[in-house]
């Protein structure tokens, strides 16, 4: 009797296993479909810098989370992508950039990452020029700009953002057809969001007299900004649209001349700019060197500008205290 108990019991534990599996499957199965469903309706969205991916995320909503490939506080014209930034953008699949040649290492690294993904251009459409503040002047004065360079800030005219938005959308929406009124509708809010900005800017800046008006930056980013709220861009202390160039001793001489010719109050310079070319035009010409502006990143959640329209705005002032 024994050695049957024993097989009865060994054939009872089989039948448990067998009964348990099969619950832990049926239990398991509606996560698994759950978990595919919100797969296929999630993309892995990146944008090149912090801006585009706060601009990018308020088109996006809660139906896409979008990442920042640059992190906050590094200068993009300086950035150069290691192996894990080229494996975030192998695994992406839709790339928010700025274009215009913003992003300079972008060619190469697309070629590195390999795979397929959405590029989205969230400048593309708008001109590569910017009127005669600083585009203008002859070849060799302060503010000139290289024929071979485009001005890729457009985002310093919110006006001009609003083309950012309409590609952000257009390309979301291409990624993810069923999303698209989620984009559309996130969108045409947010466009508001820029006109009401753009008025709060053009009120601001009434406090300023016109003749005070001018604008003397670290390097050739203002143009469009000054463009559309009636600036005259003086120079640049780094007379290039881009951080990485150096100024010759010619250069740096004929900015101070117009400095004193202009009477032109401050120098501006962005966050994590070196001030030492900046500071010793001000100690020839006396006039304060402002260091505090955000022209190519977000400050983290808790700094003064942690999205696109935090960072206008504490620009605005900035500006405005210097000059009026």
């Amino acid at each position: 009797m024994k050695p049957r108990m024993n097989a009865d019991k060994r054939r009872l534990f089989v039948i448990l296993l067998v009964l348990c599996a099969v619950a832990c499957l049926a239990a398991c199965q509606p996560g698994v479909r759950q978990a595919a469903s919100e797969e296929s309706q999630s993309l892995r969205v990146l944008a090149s810098a912090s801006f585009l991916a706060d601009i990018a995320q308020n088109v996006a909503g809660e139906r896409l989370k979008v990442e920042s490939l640059i992190p906050s506080g590094l200068d993009p014209h300086a950035f150069e992508p290691t192996p894990r930034d080229v494996a975030r953008i192998a695994d992406s699949q839709v790339l928010v950039v700025n274009g215009a040649g913003f992003e300079a290492w972008l060619e190469d690294v697309l070629v590195n990452a390999g795979g397929e993904r959405l590029l989205i251009e969230a400048s593309q459409g708008l001109a590569g020029d910017s009127a005669g503040n600083q585009a203008g002047g002859k070849k060799g004065e302060p503010g000139a700009k290289h024929a071979q360079e485009v001005d890729p800030h457009f985002w310093l005219d919110p006006s001009l953002a609003v083309r950012y938005v309409e590609n952000i959308r257009d390309g979301l929406s291409q990624a993810d057809p069923a999303g698209a009124d989620t984009y559309a509708q996130n969108a045409a809010n947010y466009i508001a969001q820029l006109k009401e900005l753009d008025a709060w800017i053009q009120a601001q800046l009434l406090q300023i007299p016109p003749e005070r008006r001018l604008l003397v930056t670290n390097h050739e980013s203002f143009g469009y900004f000054a463009d559309r709220y009636g600036f005259k861009v003086v120079g640049a202390v780094i007379p290039s649209i881009s951080t990485g160039s150096s100024p010759s001793a010619e250069q740096l001489a004929q900015l101070v001349d117009a400095i004193r010719s202009t009477r032109a109050p401050a120098i501006f310079l962005e966050t994590g700019a070196n001030p030492a070319l900046a500071e010793q035009v001000a100690a020839e010409t006396g006039i304060r060197v402002v260091t505090d502006l955000y022209s190519h990143s977000l400050t983290p959640p808790d700094g003064v500008a942690p999205t696109y329209l935090d960072m206008m705005r504490h620009n605005v002032q900035v500006i405005v205290d210097a000059l009026r």
